[in-house]
């Protein structure tokens, strides 16, 4: 029987764009970011057990871009369930091998895995009726309306950009291989997973089996779903900014340092935070402080101070 850990259990959510400094794209430039990334979390898992979820944005978005235009009738392109699945491996892969390394250079072995996980979805979520999320390529409108047409996929104008493919972002149900991660966290293993929000995946109303489905799940709410069933000590989510902010990119602006649920769904209903950036976050950390744990939103570089509650947004009940 492995030895009861005493450590907090953490599961961290890493924004997709973080391995993107620069908003350099090559494999490169992005396994480097992961290096710096897995040496802090080697040095966090001393004292943390940890579980790394990842977002998968730009990654996914290129390799959609490289399905799409290499598709031929021998080589078809992947669908995009099957795409994120790949984003996975890919992303899960840098990151486990820097934590790896990380250990290596010390002279220290820690065991590390990346799960390529399925996260469930309902068939009857809203989501379903009212694609929003744009995935893939720009395309003109003539072009995005032929793609449509070929494809059956929903096209829309993105904020002046040009057009895209929409799909559906549903709220996840539960993390399919969530029993299983547990029992690698509990044997002391360092583990990623439900990265760019998990492969979308719902079950048959007969057999209740599972079958992926072509949409995008948020990493934050796949993240706090999986840490509710951890039963993790704290949720964070990890992004550009320090703390969340009121009136954000503002002279006004006024960072939030420590919210009670009350007042982060409060300023949620007002309006303060956008709902493609600081708005799934803050929603994803209150839902997990209702169970009486701790929520936080903070950067990259205030991680580990953040983790002892000394920087951040610190979400309460």
């Amino acid at each position: 029987m492995p030895k009861k850990s005493k450590k907090p259990r953490v599961v961290i959510a890493l924004g997709g764009n973080a391995l993107q400094k620069n908003g350099e794209v090559t494999a490169e430039a992005q396994k480097s970011v992961a290096n710096h990334v897995g040496a802090l979390i080697a040095k966090l898992s001393e004292k943390y057990e940890i579980v790394l979820a990842h977002g998968n944005g730009p990654q996914v978005g290129n390799i959609l871009i490289h399905e799409e235009q290499a598709a031929s009738e021998k080589a078809p392109a992947m669908p995009l369930e099957t795409a994120v699945a790949m984003s996975q491996g890919q992303i899960g892969y840098w990151l486990a091998q820097s934590i790896d390394n990380a250990f290596a250079k010390v002279g220290k072995k820690k065991k590390v895995a990346t799960v390529v996980t399925q996260v469930e979805v309902s068939k009857s979520d809203p989501a379903f009726k009212n694609p929003s999320k744009p995935v893939g390529a720009f395309y003109s409108e003539s072009e995005a309306k032929k793609l449509a047409k070929e494809k059956g996929w929903i096209v829309k104008e993105d904020a002046g950009r040009g057009w895209r493919r929409v799909v559906p972002s549903p709220k996840p149900k539960s993390i399919v291989e969530s029993k299983e991660i547990l029992s690698l966290v509990k044997s002391g293993v360092i583990v990623v997973a439900a990265g760019g929000g998990g492969v979308p995946v719902y079950r048959t109303r007969v057999l209740k089996l599972l079958k992926g489905v072509d949409a995008v799940i948020d990493k934050d709410f796949a993240a706090e779903k999986l840490a509710e069933l951890l039963k993790a000590d704290i949720f964070l989510s990890v992004t550009a900014v320090d703390f969340a902010y009121l009136n954000f990119g503002t002279p006004a602006a006024q960072p939030l340092k420590h919210l009670t649920v009350n007042e982060a769904e409060y300023y949620s209903r007002q309006g303060f935070f956008k709902a493609g950036s600081m708005l799934p976050k803050i929603t994803a950390a209150t839902e997990f402080a209702k169970l009486g744990k701790t929520g936080v939103i903070c950067s990259l570089d205030n991680l580990e101070s953040a983790l002892r509650f000394k920087s951040g947004t610190i979400i309460v009940k």
